[in-house]
């Protein structure tokens, strides 16, 4: 006996033999001739050692060892179809791993809506997102640990080695607690806002470096009541807490102040915008994206109307 040789066809043939009853019947479902079904189903009898079903004027039925054989072969083939739809669904990009990351702005003006998209059609893809600042996640990129980051190209990388979209570059608000004093103004000068309190992200975070690079130009220092985090979450408390205003990327500003969320906060309206340099939808040359990543950096691109390019073409 040598039950390890009995192959995928072997298996599918006894199964539809079974489920008709008839030779004929089974080889045609197959699409397969009688004969050629009559001689594999004697090369598995052979190989098992004995007969898998009992040739009677009704209709083949399984013997006690065919009953057997058929139990294990249709959990096998169960398994082979498992396999087949699980390696259809990674080819397709409906399954699989991703993980990505940006900064704070186009994780919510990009990544959400482009990640809802996906989910809708593939529920079971596993993605992971990481916000943070654009040296880490061009460390993580170079290091082949994200497949794809919107970030901005740093001059210590060699930006050479990526795939470059331009997306956009991100405005700047100033966000305040709803009835903060200056809330109701119909317009805040730079110079009002220079003296009041402030909680920024830490020194070389470009908003941060944006809104600082704000008060120089109309020739005014920097504030000095600044409390610094990166935190975020942090932010949102010390706000609402306190006089304090904070630059945010704008996106992350109406996400806060409109629906659904409506977190008593506003922004507070200055009479030239700030803007930070732009960022970049940003994967590695040599690291082919997986069918998923594809799938969803695809769906991010799509939001922009620029090509793809590489570095030396900007």
């Amino acid at each position: 006996m040598s039950f390890h040789a009995l192959k995928p066809a072997q298996l599918r043939l006894i199964h539809e033999v079974a489920l008709h009853g008839q030779l004929q019947l089974a080889a045609e479902s197959l699409a397969m001739t009688q004969p050629a079904a009559s001689r594999m189903l004697a090369e598995a009898e052979r190989q098992i050692g004995a007969p898998l079903f009992i040739r009677q004027p009704k209709g083949m039925e399984p013997t006690e060892i065919g009953t057997t054989v058929l139990r294990r072969a249709r959990v096998i083939l169960r398994e082979m179809a498992s396999i087949e739809a699980d390696v259809r669904a990674l080819r397709g990009g409906y399954a699989g791993t991703v993980r990505v990351g940006a900064v704070t702005g186009p994780a919510i003006s990009y990544l959400v809506s482009a990640i809802r998209r996906i989910k809708e059609e593939s529920p079971g893809a596993d993605i992971t997102v990481d916000v943070m600042p654009s040296r880490d996640l061009l460390l993580h990129l170079a290091a082949g640990e994200m497949d794809f980051v919107l970030g901005r190209i740093l001059p210590e990388f060699d930006s050479d080695s990526f795939n470059i979209l331009p997306m956009a570059d991100e405005k700047v608000a100033l966000m305040a607690r709803a009835d903060h004093p200056l809330a109701r103004a119909r317009l805040v000068t730079l110079t009002e806002l220079v003296g009041q309190q402030w909680i920024m992200q830490q020194r070389g975070a470009p908003i941060r470096e944006a809104t600082l690079a704000a008060f120089a130009g109309v020739g005014l220092s920097e504030p000095d009541n600044i409390v610094n985090s990166p935190s975020l979450l942090l932010t949102i408390a010390y706000l609402a807490q306190s006089n304090a205003i904070t630059p945010v990327s704008r996106e992350v500003a109406e996400l806060l102040i409109q629906p659904p969320v409506g977190a008593g906060f506003t922004i507070l309206p200055t009479p030239r915008p700030i803007r930070v340099s732009p960022y970049f939808l940003l994967d590695l040359k040599r690291r082919p994206l997986s069918p998923l990543a594809k799938r969803l950096r695809d769906a991010v691109a799509q939001m922009s109307r620029s090509p793809i390019r590489n570095a030396a073409a900007l």
